[in-house]
């Protein structure tokens, strides 16, 4: 028969699963976050950013 995970760990896997998804989904916003931040950047500097003196 399947052995059955005493009730303290099934609970604490569940705290990990949903701590990782949460960690991720943070995670994910910081990075569209910075890029939004990074694409208002460039669109202001505007084609300026590509013309530079040596």
């Amino acid at each position: 028969m399947a052995e059955q995970k005493p009730l303290a760990n099934r609970n604490e896997d569940e705290f990990l699963r949903r701590r990782r998804r949460r960690s991720i989904a943070i995670a994910l916003a910081l990075c569209t976050l910075v890029a939004i931040f990074y694409a208002i950047t460039v669109i202001k500097l505007g084609p300026q950013i590509l013309v530079r003196d040596l």
